[in-house]
């Protein structure tokens, strides 16, 4: 009668020992999430009804009709008001003769306009194409012709970016006689053969031809419509017309939902194709993952990013719930709109989280309702210093590109996965981990080839804690179903694929990032291939020296990267950094811009020796007072490296320059440059 008694701790016992050893209760909800989002997927296609407009209409009819769904500067849309105004919007789009499978160009702040329209496009079959608001001048021009679109829709905050003489400087010419009610401007142009890649010419034409419009590769009409409230109010006051399910047919998981462009943290951005799959299948992933119920997302972060778009609003609507939408992201609004509207889940990319916690401490940082932060790009250094300050017990965080075929996924309540990327147990692994690959590359390479075994000429797979870059298995027969590439530009599709990596004939998704996995089945971002650069004979990682300099308790932030030094192989390290403004000195507005204070260079340098081996030191610290970024709050390093160690361009951009000389951080001047450049200095 006794074995029983002993015998139930002793089996609770070694499922808990079991449970630690393997991550099965960590594994479950991710892995369920999983299982759970593709069978919902896979009926949805039988039933061809992928589109998530079905989703928006099924809500609206449904027991959460009265539920809200977008909440916005204050004002509250349930689901059955969303769907009315999304038929609405449909109705105006089908009167500009939007055809079914069209491309429609978006240049929007976030709003809950980007929504009617957005959602308005799907209901009557076409697709968006989402413009980063914050382009201009030719990087804007570009974007649009690569998009193939004849309709461009603008809200008031873009306007002047396509008034009629900006247009004009880029070979658009005005059509009057097609202006009306000062509500839209036309353009006709010329598309500019050198420029447009032949994909995209045949493409264009492709599309104007299927849309019965008149027009050669050489020519087509574009429209540009401004949204201002007159023509928001008139759009209201049609009538409400669902078009029948054959316009939104013959949907699959592959095929494309909208054009979302890539960050263009390294050049201009590139149109991704996003599939139903994503947008349907992974917003679904994702609200289960969350396990989002009445919860309240908050998102300032661009909606014409897919963080934003297809895992905020999409995730948020496939679990019937609500997002909380700002238009901008900004230190004076981000906590106030929280808690007005009580938000639960906060949505965050890139430096978001830095910017928060580089704010002076209130006594209001902890009122309010969140339970969990969700995003990608949360720094190490910053992970439990943000929980702890802002009282948030869990950060989601994931790992993924618009582009790419998979993700990875971390839900971190305690320091064990601090930092990491993704988080994998047993039987996660076991079911990801054959659809994925690092490989070790050569930094010296043109774009970081992998590196390739002498005797089988297949790649070198990493070992454990070894960074290399992150592959994703493709079916080499049939690419498309997992990748689809960049919309009408084959050469950049076709370089982000390596074949023969494992074996003969398969075919993988290069990632451009480089990762390592420890035993314990986390991922940790090491660097961006382009960023890592190479140092007295090492790999110097870009993100793991900013995440270090990032520890000292001056600096707000951060960018570190290579530069070229006259006289010297490779690349030396500098770091362009923000510093509180109790480090700078009184007389920081001086000719070279920026004055630090002595005790701060002192400590700078004591830090970064203690924390960095000798290759990875910066050996210059450029002072700033603003790193430029992407709207989704990614550093855009470019510039910096063009700058270099050029003292008349750092100085003539207000920043000042400064040299690690025998152990201390001092201003770096035109006699020191003279000194390398003649090998007077050994650096």
């Amino acid at each position: 009668m006794t074995a029983l008694p002993l015998a139930v701790p002793a089996a609770a016992a070694g499922l808990a020992y079991l449970n630690a050893r393997h991550g099965i209760s960590y594994d479950w909800p991710m892995l369920s999430s999983f299982i759970s989002a593709t069978v919902r997927m896979i009926r949805a296609e039988r039933r061809d009804q992928l589109n998530v407009f079905y989703e928006l209409e099924a809500l609206a009819q449904g027991p959460r009709a009265d539920h809200p769904w977008i909440i916005f500067h204050g004002r509250t849309w349930t689901y059955h008001q969303a769907y009315d105004i999304v038929l609405r919007y449909g109705t105006w789009l089908k009167s500009k003769g939007v055809q079914q499978g069209e491309i429609v160009a978006m240049d929007f702040v976030n709003s809950e306009t980007f929504i009617w329209i957005w959602f308005g496009l799907w209901s009557i079959g076409a697709k968006p194409a989402f413009i980063n608001y914050n382009l201009t001048g030719k990087s804007l021009i570009d974007t649009i012709k690569m998009s193939t679109a004849r309709l461009v829709l603008v809200d008031e905050e873009s306007k002047a970016n396509f008034a009629e003489h900006v247009m004009a400087e880029h070979g658009f010419v005005p059509a009057p006689a097609t202006i009306a009610d000062g509500q839209q401007a036309n353009y006709g142009f010329e598309m500019d053969q050198s420029e447009v890649p032949r994909s995209v010419k045949s493409q264009a034409l492709a599309q104007v031809q299927q849309q019965g419009i008149t027009a050669t590769p050489q020519k087509r009409q574009l429209e540009v419509v401004f949204f201002d409230k007159q023509l928001q109010d008139s759009i209201l006051m049609l009538q409400p017309i669902r078009q029948p399910n054959s316009c939104r047919a013959d949907q699959k998981r592959n095929t494309m939902a909208m054009l979302i462009y890539t960050s263009g943290t390294t050049g201009l951005p590139k149109p991704a194709v996003v599939t139903w799959a994503k947008c349907n299948g992974g917003a679904k992933f994702v609200s289960s993952w969350l396990d989002i119920k009445n919860d309240i997302m908050y998102t300032s972060m661009p909606l014409y990013h897919s963080s934003a778009s297809i895992l905020g609003v999409c995730a948020v609507l496939r679990a019937g719930s609500t997002i909380c939408l700002s238009s901008k992201f900004s230190h004076k609004t981000f906590w106030p709109e929280i808690r007005s509207s009580k938000s639960t889940i906060i949505h965050y990319v890139g430096e978001t989280c830095r910017y928060l916690l580089s704010a002076p401490p209130s006594a209001l940082d902890k009122a309010h309702h969140v339970r969990a932060a969700f995003g990608n790009g949360l720094r190490p250094d910053v992970w439990e210093p943000f929980k702890e300050r802002f009282g948030i017990n869990t950060i989601f965080e994931f790992y993924a590109a618009t582009e790419a075929p998979g993700g990875m996924w971390n839900r971190s309540d305690n320091p064990f996965s601090s930092g990491a990327i993704g988080r994998n147990g047993t039987l996660a692994s076991l079911l990801f981990s054959p659809g994925m690959c690092v490989v070790r590359t050569d930094p010296d390479a043109d774009g970081a080839q992998p590196l390739r075994s002498k005797d089988t000429e297949f790649c070198q797979v990493c070992d454990w804690n070894e960074a290399g870059e992150l592959l994703y298995k493709l079916d080499p027969a049939n690419i498309e179903l997992k990748f689809q590439g960049y919309f009408a530009n084959d050469k950049a599709t076709t370089s982000k694929i390596v074949r023969n990596v494992k074996k003969l004939g398969d075919a993988y998704f290069r990632s451009g990032d480089l990762v390592r996995c420890d035993k314990e089945g986390r991922w940790w971002f090491v660097d961006r291939i382009g960023d890592t650069f190479r140092w007295k004979s090492e790999n110097v990682s870009t993100a793991e020296v900013a995440d270090a300099i990032g520890r000292h308790a001056e600096v707000d932030e951060a960018a570190v990267y290579g530069v070229q030094v006259p006289g010297h192989d490779g690349r030396a390290g500098c770091a362009a950094v923000v510093l509180n403004a109790s480090a700078l000195s009184t007389s920081a507005n001086t000719e070279k811009g920026i004055a630090v204070k002595g005790d701060v260079l002192e400590s700078l340098a004591t830090h970064v020796t203690k924390e960095l081996p000798a290759f990875a030191r910066p050996i210059w610290i450029r002072i700033t007072k603003q790193l430029q970024t992407t709207g989704t709050n990614k550093q855009q390093k470019h510039l910096l490296q063009k700058d270099g160690i050029d003292l008349q361009a750092v100085e003539q951009a207000g920043d000042a320059l400064y040299w690690l000389s025998d152990g201390m951080y001092v201003p770096f001047t035109a006699k020191e440059l003279k000194k390398i450049e003649g090998g007077g200095v050994k650096l």
